[in-house]
């Protein structure tokens, strides 16, 4: 089994979110900041890792990231602010 993560991008402070999975969260947050990701998080500059979880199977990575796209918006405000009230760019915390 590979590991997986789920993380949310932002352009600022409660602005635009994405969610996405991938099984190299470092690979994939360099991607969004220098804007490689076609679609939703390049149209909408979303370059700011919020949050993201890690997880022993990819697997399970990607049905929780299905289960968070259902979310409200409030929801996954909620899941940022409880680690992240700030919402500081956590590029910085990858260990890089």
């Amino acid at each position: 089994m590979r590991e997986g993560y789920v993380y949310i991008m932002a352009n600022r402070r409660k602005g635009t979110l994405y969610i996405g999975v991938t099984n190299d969260l470092v690979r994939r947050a360099d991607e969004h900041r220098n804007g490689q990701i076609d679609g939703f998080p390049k149209r909408h500059g979303c370059t700011r890792l919020g949050w993201f979880e890690a997880f022993e199977d990819l697997h399970e990575a990607r049905l929780v990231e299905a289960q968070m796209k259902k979310w409200k918006r409030a929801w996954k405000v909620r899941v940022i602010e409880e680690l992240n009230k700030d919402w500081d760019d956590l590029w910085w915390q990858l260990g890089l």
